[in-house]
């Protein structure tokens, strides 16, 4: 599956910000699982960076409610609390709609071009093609492309740390939901509405995905 770049090339950014953006999806997508510890070194060899990149990384890391630290036991990925979905959902049901509006008045040529070919991506999506994990990874780029075509970087860094927790819930009732693929594909007519210009669209649209989403955890629990 090939994956279209929503961020910049890691070529582009800083070591700190690689090993970040590295950790991070990693303890988003479960392959950190929750509670595990976490080995400075070991981070740091796997990703080819020194021990500070990896340091930064994680201060930033435990701001975001992804990892905690115990005095005299360490650091370890934060436990996934099926309790959090309702307050996680409360901000994404307010935030989600003002973003796919505001997307949808400021997207830049280069955002529709972006948002356009993950809509080619998702017109495959429930074609068999794609794992569960390839789907989650497809479903965390396109957040974060309406997030980043909001031209708001305080609406976009809030809403990426709050899909992040929502997808680390996510991948843990991964085995019991029915219709991912459908969940995913939902994203089509919302970035449909979001490259015509069509704000208030784009926000109903938004809004009956995040609900969407909570019930479907709830029903799988």
């Amino acid at each position: 599956m090939q994956h279209v770049a929503t961020e910049p090339r890691d070529g582009d950014l800083s070591l700190a910000e690689h090993a970040y953006r590295a950790i991070r999806d990693r303890l988003v997508m479960l392959e950190i699982r929750p509670g595990a510890p976490i080995n400075e070194e070991q981070l740091a060899q796997s990703l080819g960076v020194g021990r500070t990149p990896v340091r930064e990384a994680l201060k930033r890391l435990q701001y975001e409610r992804l990892i905690t630290t115990y005095p005299r036991r360490g650091t370890f990925a934060t436990d996934v609390n099926i309790t959090d979905l309702a307050h996680i959902s409360e901000v994404r049901q307010e935030l989600e709609p003002l973003a796919a509006a505001q997307a949808a008045r400021r997207a830049t040529a280069t955002d529709r071009a972006t948002l356009k070919a993950l809509l080619r991506e998702l017109a495959s999506a429930n074609s068999g093609r794609h794992d569960a994990t390839e789907l989650m990874h497809l479903d965390l780029q396109v957040h974060r492309a309406i997030y980043a075509a909001t031209h708001n970087p305080y609406l976009e860094d809030t809403l990426v740390r709050h899909d992040n927790l929502a997808t680390r819930i996510w991948c843990l009732f991964v085995d019991r939901l029915s219709d991912m693929a459908g969940h995913v594909e939902e994203h089509g007519p919302l970035i449909e509405a979001i490259v015509a210009g069509e704000p208030d669209k784009a926000a109903q649209l938004a809004r009956s995905h995040v609900e969407g989403f909570e019930r479907a955890i709830r029903d799988a629990i």
